[in-house]
């Protein structure tokens, strides 16, 4: 992933003390990055749990139960490219380190939850801190890497994303056959406190030298915009409509507010970001294919759990070990994207990429109460070779379009993109989940009261909940929730894939294609004697 150039070669720009140790600092910063993954990925295996009655769990409804993931991203978004350019006024580490701090006690406090009021708060303090963790391990992996590094490196960094897909399930799966729910949040803590040691020990400070003047109004405008669209998104999913005003003026309102933090960055002598990057057809390409394979991914992810436990009777260990294929093809695939991407070109890999995670997304379509699990072990590591020669290839693209100076900014657009896209594939393709189920399973509730059938039609574990109260009789009513739900996934499979295969004509369209033969590469920078053999 070389970029062209005549110009002469660099000096070396990282410091010889940390150049020695970057694949140390590497590590500690894939540890911190999994503390985020994981919870995340641990969260998805617990929903059915959460939502049983207490003691078992806390008795969330579907609604709390997405609040509970939202309210997380709702932070988590609306605060990224704050945290971004903080990471590169102050100080990259000194914004990990707070960020893990704040995580940790969320966490904590996350776990003695006595309600889904609570969980769904303190969900969102864990939001704030992973606000500043996501983009600082990205920045500072681009300031202790030199550019020719920096592809590789970020490819085992996206790796660790899947390690973190890999572990969070099973992990859960795991507490939950021998805990109670809190210890999935409980079980950060102790990561919380080796990371914060390593990073001590072992992670550079790094910023902008020339951060010129606060932009105030800037980072103001980016937080009510980024936080009034994310929220109407949760509002258009939770209601399944996307026309009421409670969905419309936030949704609108967002927008508006972020075409005047446009306006005002274009303008501005100090910008908090060039908005000028997003002319470049490959940069406004690569975020743009984030926030489409997040769209589709995050929507597929949030069903296929009630799928594989409600649908299926899977437990959340079983289920978090059908991700492991998925976990296992990013972990292997995404390192090595770099080698490929040279080979043939971002366009083509990412293409290609992005068509097979159409493929696997497209095939929970054809997904029944039968299918075998190997078949679906296919799937998923279908989906993952996908996302493991996307993922990398445009994040590098994002990251070396910006200065190293502008790490933070970089990371934390690439992020902000990622996040939203999420927002909005949880909340539409979950909408379309919603209402496709609540209209197949209608005609089987006539029996019951005019106020059980309203909660019975919410979601197949409210169906599934008013069956088990009915004994025997209830047994038809399971058979057809579990129709009614396979018919709403499959609707929503079709939709998640189609959203993939735009990711696809997107890319296509604006990625770089192959360097032509015999075209200089980018040279590689100046090595000192010490780094020599090295």
């Amino acid at each position: 992933m070389s970029i062209p150039s005549g110009a002469p070669a660099a000096l070396p720009q990282v410091p010889e003390a940390v150049h020695r140790r970057r694949w140390a600092i590497l590590a500690v910063l894939m540890f911190s990055l999994l503390i985020v993954v994981l919870d995340n990925s641990i969260l998805n295996v617990a929903v059915k749990t959460i939502a049983s009655p207490a003691p078992t769990g806390l008795g969330a409804t579907q609604s709390e139960l997405e609040w509970a993931i939202n309210s997380y991203t709702l932070v988590f978004a609306g605060l990224l490219f704050t945290a971004g350019l903080l990471g590169d006024r102050i100080g990259r580490k000194k914004v990990l380190l707070a960020g893990i701090v704040l995580f940790g006690i969320g966490s904590a406090f996350a776990a003695m939850s006595g309600s889904p009021a609570e969980l769904i708060t303190w969900r969102a303090v864990m939001g704030f801190g992973a606000a500043f963790v996501m983009p600082a391990t990205l920045a500072v992996l681009m300031n202790v890497f030199e550019r020719d590094e920096q592809p590789k490196a970020i490819g085992i960094w996206a790796g660790s994303v899947g390690l973190g897909i890999a572990i969070g399930p099973i992990t859960g799966g795991l507490l939950l056959e021998h805990f109670w729910w809190g210890s999935i949040f409980l079980v950060n803590v102790p990561v919380v406190v080796v990371a914060l040691i390593a990073m001590v020990v072992l992670v550079p400070d790094s910023r902008d030298p020339k951060p010129g003047r606060l932009d105030p109004i800037g980072v103001v405008l980016s937080i009510i915009g980024l936080v009034l669209l994310v929220y109407g998104i949760i509002r258009g999913g939770e209601l399944a409509d996307f026309t009421d005003v409670s969905v419309l003026l936030p949704v609108i309102g967002g927008l508006a507010v972020l075409v005047v933090f446009v306006l005002h960055e274009k303008r501005s002598s100090s910008p908090a970001i060039d908005i000028t990057y997003f002319r470049k057809p490959a940069f406004a390409a690569a975020v743009a294919a984030i926030a489409l394979v997040f769209f589709a991914l995050m929507g597929v992810t949030f069903f296929s759990a009630f799928y594989m436990q409600s649908v299926r009777g899977w437990s959340a260990l079983q289920s978090g070990l059908l991700i492991l294929p998925l976990a296992v093809a990013q972990m292997v695939f995404a390192p090595r994207a770099r080698l490929v991407v040279d080979r043939f070109g971002a366009r083509a890999v990412c293409t290609v990429g992005m068509l097979m995670v159409a493929v696997g997304l497209a095939a929970f379509a054809l997904f029944d109460a039968d299918t075998p699990v190997w078949v679906m072990c296919v799937v998923f590591f279908v989906q993952g070779t996908g996302m493991a020669h996307v993922m990398p290839p445009v994040t590098v693209a994002v990251m070396q379009a910006l200065p190293r100076e502008k790490a933070g900014s970089g990371s934390a657009v690439n992020n902000t993109f990622r996040q939203v896209g999420g927002a909005l594939g949880i909340a539409v393709l979950g909408s379309v989940l919603s209402a496709v189920y609540r209209s197949d399973i209608e005609g089987d509730l006539g029996a019951l009261p005019a106020a059980a059938r309203d909660a019975a039609g919410e979601s197949i574990e409210a169906t599934l909940g008013v069956a088990e109260k009915m004994g025997p009789a209830g047994t038809p009513l399971v058979a057809a929730a579990h129709d009614a739900f396979l018919s709403a996934m499959h609707v929503t499979a079709i939709g998640s894939a189609l959203v993939a295969l735009i990711g696809a004509v997107v890319v296509a369209l604006f990625l770089p294609g192959r360097q032509v033969t015999g075209q200089p590469s980018a040279p590689q920078e100046q090595t000192s004697p010490a780094r020599a053999g090295r």
